[in-house]
This record gives structure tokens, sequence and C-alpha cells, in this order.
């Protein structure tokens, strides 16, 4: 098989397992599902998975990237061309809202905060941003400083996920002391601070938390549209044929 051809069978099959793995990390958390079943799931045999991904690790690495994602682009549609610290506080709101979604999605969100290779996506990849948002708040700090406050900051997220709402604590409650909490890390003035978490409690954050999921959902059943080499792919083997 050309190796063009056999990088894009292998993109097809880790496509599968994410697909796979999508319904059942919603309807059983990650530490609940298997390789084995999400293999199944995907329509193909256990050993497969392992030719997909390296551990089921790898794959929800793979799952975390696309999710981030969508939640930044939807907080950006919310929070419009405005300061961006709004737009951070509104995507860190739509996380806490999904964490209280369901069970496995706590479950799922908190393992992403949790594992390895996956918590330390996160932490570089927001520690970038952060440096963006707030550097004009602490021009002194350089990146690696940034990234020592999102240790911080990642932490605080992780257990404030972790800790089920309940009648004294409520997720309006939850979000209101997470950002103040946060902003705070970052040397956002206080009336700031108070004007931000006004605007963001008006959203509604629980109809966007559910959007994400199922966008996620949506993505997933149509192989996460991979991607610019399978539609080469799909285009030379019509080629090939003709």
């Amino acid at each position: 098989m050309p190796a063009k051809r056999k990088r894009t069978s292998g993109l097809l099959t880790q496509q599968k397992m994410l697909r796979g793995a999508v319904s059942l990390f919603l309807e059983k958390g990650y530490e609940g599902t298997t390789t084995a079943e999400i293999a199944r799931a995907a329509g193909m045999t256990p050993s497969s998975f392992f030719r997909a991904y390296p551990s089921k690790e790898a794959l929800l690495l793979e799952l975390v990237r696309r999710m981030f994602s969508g939640q930044f682009a939807l907080a950006q549609q919310h929070s419009g061309p405005t300061d961006p610290v709004v737009l951070y506080a509104v995507e860190t709101a739509i996380q806490l809202h999904i964490a209280e979604l369901s069970e496995p999605l706590r479950d799922l969100y908190v393992t992403g905060y949790s594992l390895p290779t996956t918590s330390a996506y996160i932490y570089h990849s927001t520690a970038k941003r952060l440096q963006v948002i707030f550097g004009p708040y602490l021009p002194q700090l350089q990146a690696k400083d940034f990234y020592e406050m999102e240790l911080a900051s990642a932490g605080m997220m992780r257990s404030f996920m972790s800790v089920p709402c309940g009648l004294y604590f409520t997720i309006e409650a939850k979000i209101s002391r997470f950002l103040d909490c946060a902003l705070t890390l970052y040397h956002v003035p206080q009336k700031q601070r108070e004007e931000i978490i006004h605007f963001v409690l008006q959203l509604n954050l629980r109809t966007m938390a559910v959007g994400i999921i199922q966008s996620t959902v949506m993505q997933a059943e149509q192989g996460f549209a991979l991607l610019p080499e399978l539609d080469q792919y799909t285009h030379d083997m019509k080629e090939e044929r003709q």
C-alpha cells in the first residue's frame, strides 16, 4: 500500500474510533469505557484500537483538542469583539456548565484536567492565550510566569468541576466564585471583575454548553470532517478509477 494511502487509511481508522468513543464517553464517562468497547462501537476488532491510538489517553487528547477549539469559537460568538478578558470568562463559564450537564461529562472533563498528556496540552495551550489576555495587567511577567499561573487556575478549574452543584452551591455561585478567584489571580481590578461576572451570568450558558456537546456529537457522527487529507485522498481515488 502506498505510504500516502496507508496514512490516510490510518486517519480513517482514528476517526471511527473517535466516533465510537464520543458516544461511549457521554454515556459511561472516560473511566467507565474500555478500549475494546470503543473498537466494537467503531465496528472494528478490539486489537485494532492500538493501531489507531497508542492508548485511551491518546484518543482523549485528540478529543480534548477538538472540544476546546469548539468552546473557544462559541465563546467568541457570544462575547463579541470586546475585551479578551470577557472571552476568557465566557469560555471558562461554559466549561463549568458542561461539567454539570451529566456525571459522565464531569468525569470526562475532570479526567482531561488530570491525565499527564491532556493536562499538559491544556496548560501549554492556555498559557499562551493567558499571556495575550492578561499581559496588559501583568506586563512584567514572561511566558514561563503565565504557564506557572495557569497551573494554579487550571487546578482551580479542576476542583470546581469535580464538586457537583447543589442547593447551597448553585451553578451561578460556582461560576461567580471561580471567575472572581481566577481574575483576581491575573490582577483584573475588582470593579472590572464584577462587571464581567455580571455579564457572564446574563448569558444562557446552559444552552451554550449543550450546543458544544451536540456539535461534538454531530462532528463525531460526520467523522469530524477530517480533513483536507481525506478529501484529497477521495479525489485521488476517483481519478485513479477514471
